[in-house]
């Protein structure tokens, strides 16, 4: 689960510390808030973070078990 207040910098730095993960990779990392109807999508395109959000007005987005914090 993630504080959803986060944004760019925020993120990135949660990939880099809890993930050990570049967040300049081109990876996309998600992440989604406590209630689960919340996302964030953090992506770094060659030039510059792009931040993606998405949030349902109905339902909870399914995530699965991640046992050391990242699910490939």
């Amino acid at each position: 689960m993630t504080d959803m207040r986060k944004g760019f910098d925020g993120l990135a730095g949660l990939a880099q510390t809890s993930l050990t993960q570049d967040p300049f990779s081109g990876h996309v990392f998600v992440f989604r808030g406590r209630r689960g109807d919340i996302i964030k999508l953090l992506w770094w395109d060659g030039q510059g973070l792009c931040l993606f959000a998405k949030r349902l007005e109905k339902g909870r987005f399914v995530w699965p078990q991640a046992d050391s914090g990242a699910v490939s």
